[in-house]
């Protein structure tokens, strides 16, 4: 069923599971049915959150909420602000940290096939660059306890990628960059959130597999799950049917959608859709990317913080809490785009939130939590 409100720019699109697929909304082959009144509601729930989204700012959004056998998309505003597009619930966007998922499955493939395994050290992959490399595994590398510098708190790295926005980066050089701070803590002892490692997870997954990584994801994950909107980029244009993404960093919005990715690499720059990270997941929860034991690694936790209630951090995937119930993913944020992918473990319910506005205000962020909220609490 689809139903399109113009005057709210909310378009709405209801399709059964085997419908999936599709070229426009669900390709054609859209349910038509009176939807009962209970699922009404809640759809007006939904809906009435995304309008409370864009009003507070976010130029557009699209929100997919999958409940068993059915997946519901619904899109407001606009993807283009210049040319008044609206948002469309197949556009591509940049994912930004939700890229880790991926590159972390990629990671234990190998390590099912004994091309690598979790208590590896950097220094054996990579001899010599990182200081102390003999000390950090792969395994902290994938779940944040390394103790390595966030290449993305260096003041002056940030700087250059604004005002060089495609500028060509080396994953090597922006691990020099990281590496030129001191670690935050020992190996093993605590938690922080580092790109930088996920940086180096790139390259240890070129060293183990003798491929590039964009090679290893679209032969083992892109291409067997047939995910054909979703590609691992560094060039600064995206292709294909986008989103433009917009930044608040000096003011007024700024479009920020030519932006080399090569800054991100291994650490963010996957480019996908809404449909394609449901299906990402799904299949990833479900035990068909990984053996039972390494997907149990997988979701194997360490705290975020004192507060378990805050999360816990698996190898490439995160454990949280919603006022209904733990849910399992990852969120990402690439400069003017935001997205949410969180599943309940068994993946019978999913909720994927993409916005073009990033980093969002305050008042942005709360509307945005309140639709994570309303869409996958919805009874």
């Amino acid at each position: 069923m689809t139903r399109t409100h113009r005057n709210s720019l909310v378009t709405v699109t209801l399709c059964s599971a085997g419908l999936i697929a599709f070229a426009a909304a669900c390709g054609g082959a859209a349910r038509h049915a009176v939807v009962p009144l209970r699922e009404a509601k809640q759809e007006a729930g939904i809906q009435r959150a995304l309008e409370r989204l864009t009003a507070s700012g976010a130029p557009g959004a699209i929100v997919l909420v999958r409940r068993g056998d059915q997946t519901l998309r619904m899109t407001a505003g606009r993807a283009n602000l210049e040319t008044k597009t609206p948002m469309r619930a197949t556009d591509r966007f940049r994912i930004g940290s939700v890229t880790k998922s991926f590159v972390a499955t990629v990671a234990l493939q190998l390590v099912g096939e004994r091309k690598l395994a979790l208590g590896d050290t950097v220094e054996h992959w990579l001899p010599g660059l990182v200081p102390n490399g003999k000390a950090i595994t792969v395994r902290e590398l994938l779940n944040h306890t390394s103790g390595l510098f966030d290449l993305t708190n260096d003041e002056g790295f940030i700087a250059r990628i604004l005002w060089k926005p495609t500028e060509v980066w080396t994953p090597r050089r922006l691990v020099r960059i990281a590496t030129a701070h001191q670690p935050l803590f020992a190996p093993g002892t605590s938690w922080s959130y580092s790109n930088t490692g996920y940086l180096l997870l790139g390259l240890v997954i070129e060293a183990a597999s003798g491929n590039p990584i964009g090679t290893e994801l679209k032969r083992r994950i892109f291409a067997p799950l047939h995910l054909r909107s979703t590609s691992f980029d560094r060039t600064p244009h995206i292709a294909g049917t986008y989103a433009h993404g917009y930044s608040p960093l000096d003011g007024p919005l700024r479009d920020m959608s030519v932006f080399s990715q090569s800054s991100a690499w291994a650490a963010g720059a996957i480019v996908s859709t809404a449909d394609d990270l449901a299906t990402f997941y799904r299949a990833l929860l479900r035990g068909r990317l990984l053996r039972r034991d390494l997907l149990r690694a997988m979701e194997t936790t360490v705290p975020v913080a004192a507060d378990p209630h805050r999360g816990a951090s698996g190898l490439g995937l995160y454990e949280t809490g919603l006022p209904c119930g733990r849910v399992w993913g990852h969120e990402g944020t690439a400069f003017g785009y935001k997205t949410i992918a969180y599943a309940s473990k068994d993946a019978t319910r999913q909720i994927i939130l993409m916005i073009n506005d990033s980093p969002p205000s305050p008042v942005v962020a709360n509307a945005l939590q309140q639709l994570v909220d309303a869409a996958y609490c919805s009874n």
